[in-house]
């Protein structure tokens, strides 16, 4: 999905408290301290490569470092690249100030949880966008249920959140402060 469709997705989802909580979910996930401490990870059978590439994007779009994810993956080859390679194991290392991004469009399978609760307990932040599982909903921070047959699909949720994730509040520019100062000291304008 590109930017003008994920404008275009916003814009029609507005009035419905989608963008707000994508926002509060990407607050969060700014909330990560370092580059590599937001963690990714999803089921055996549904890896979240999709969403690791869009916050690599976001996080080199908007400068937040600490937006670039880390995939984590249940059975990496070997021979992978070193970013590709990061195994299971790197949950139990998860520590405060790092954050596990939870992906499951199904009903999360038992290992995973079990990871999960374990990654929470060691003091990692857990997010998730997850498809009506009450289980992970449970240990999760913060989560976001994406209902099958709902107003939002389950790719559609993760555009949402990694835009929200990147995006940088604007400074006003010189003559925008200006004028907010203008207007302040002459009040506004009437016209007859």
């Amino acid at each position: 999905m590109d930017s003008g469709s994920v404008a275009l997705l916003r814009e029609l989802l507005a009035d419905t408290g989608w963008i707000d909580r994508a926002r509060e979910l990407g607050l969060a996930l700014r909330a990560t301290r370092s580059p590599g401490g937001l963690l990714l990870v999803g089921p055996p059978d549904d890896e979240p490569w999709h969403l690791t590439a869009h916050l690599s994007d976001e996080a080199r779009y908007s400068g937040l470092t600490q937006l670039s994810p880390t995939l984590v993956r249940w059975t990496p080859p070997a021979d992978a690249p070193p970013h590709l390679r990061v195994g299971l194991d790197r949950l139990e290392r998860a520590a405060r100030g790092e954050t596990l991004f939870v992906l499951a469009e199904e009903q999360a399978p038992v290992p995973l949880l079990e990871r999960v609760d374990d990654a929470r307990r060691t003091g990692a932040t857990i997010l998730a966008i997850e498809g009506g599982d009450a289980e992970l909903t449970g240990l999760a921070h913060d989560a976001i249920a994406v209902p099958r047959g709902g107003l939002v699909s389950f790719d559609g949720a993760q555009h949402l959140v990694s835009a929200a994730a990147g995006e940088v509040e604007r400074r006003p520019g010189l003559r925008e402060r200006l004028a907010r100062l203008l207007e302040k000291v002459s009040g506004p304008q009437m016209t007859d």
